[in-house]
């Protein structure tokens, strides 16, 4: 299976990644939905809303500042490094759902952050935004302004920034290749991204070691890891690319 995917990739002009939070898992950030997905006694999908940080804020901070610290001390896994030098040979778009960073600092030049970033900060009045790489002491953290910062991430019940998701799109409609990494699919509206690619007719191949609600939709799937898989298809690749 692995050569006939990796025939695939070969013939692709452009190939998208859509990654969720399985690819990051595996450089030691926890999911919101594995066995590792509570903090603390809360549960984070009911944390990561806008209503509860109003309710909370502190709460939250104290949360975001958890993930932060691990975020920060977290490492591209193989998985990420993989995409990456795939760049050398063909067009690569990485869309992501994590906000992590991982994938730039893998580095995977052309990434899109569907859901945000964990290190953009921006206040929840004003238009201050800016990046920040350090923990915050007093928290919640206040603006120049006086006002609550948050995380410049997607919260449950939000809409994604319309100029990101509008780009998405475009490169799902127009790749050859779409793979999908470490995501269950479940989160809209970055689940439709496979269905956009699909009537492009799009060759889509998915790597997750579940099964995921899409997965009888796929072209290919392998029952794998991203660390395992991914390095494993790019040596393929430059193989052959060589002959």
């Amino acid at each position: 299976m692995y050569d006939l995917i990796a025939d695939q990739l070969r013939s692709a002009k452009k190939i998208v990644f859509v990654t969720g939070a399985g690819i990051s898992q595996e450089s030691g950030i926890p999911t919101f939905r594995g066995k590792d997905g509570l903090w603390r006694n809360y549960d984070p999908m009911k944390l990561a809303t806008i209503d509860a940080f109003y309710d909370n804020p502190k709460l939250v901070w104290e949360w975001y500042n958890d993930r932060r610290r691990n975020i920060f001390a977290a490492e591209p896994n193989l998985g990420h490094k993989a995409i990456a030098e795939l760049e050398e040979f063909v067009k690569v778009v990485v869309l992501t759902q994590n906000i992590d960073g991982l994938h730039q600092k893998g580095g995977s030049s052309s990434v899109l952050e569907l859901h945000g970033s964990i290190v953009k900060i921006k206040c929840t009045v004003c238009d201050f935004k800016d990046e920040i790489f350090t923990e915050f002491s007093e928290l919640p953290p206040l603006c120049k302004c006086g006002n609550i910062l948050r995380p410049d991430v997607v919260w449950f019940g939000e809409g994604l920034p319309q100029d990101v998701w509008q780009e998405a799109i475009i490169h799902a409609n127009s790749c050859d290749v779409m793979v999908i990494v470490g995501t269950s699919l479940v989160v809209s509206p970055a689940n439709t991204l496979p269905i956009y690619a699909k009537k492009n007719n799009a060759t889509l191949i998915e790597i997750n070691p579940d099964e995921t609600i899409m997965t009888s939709d796929m072209d290919s799937s392998i029952k794998s890891t991203s660390t395992v898989a991914l390095p494993e298809l790019v040596s393929i690749f430059k193989r052959a690319s060589k002959m």
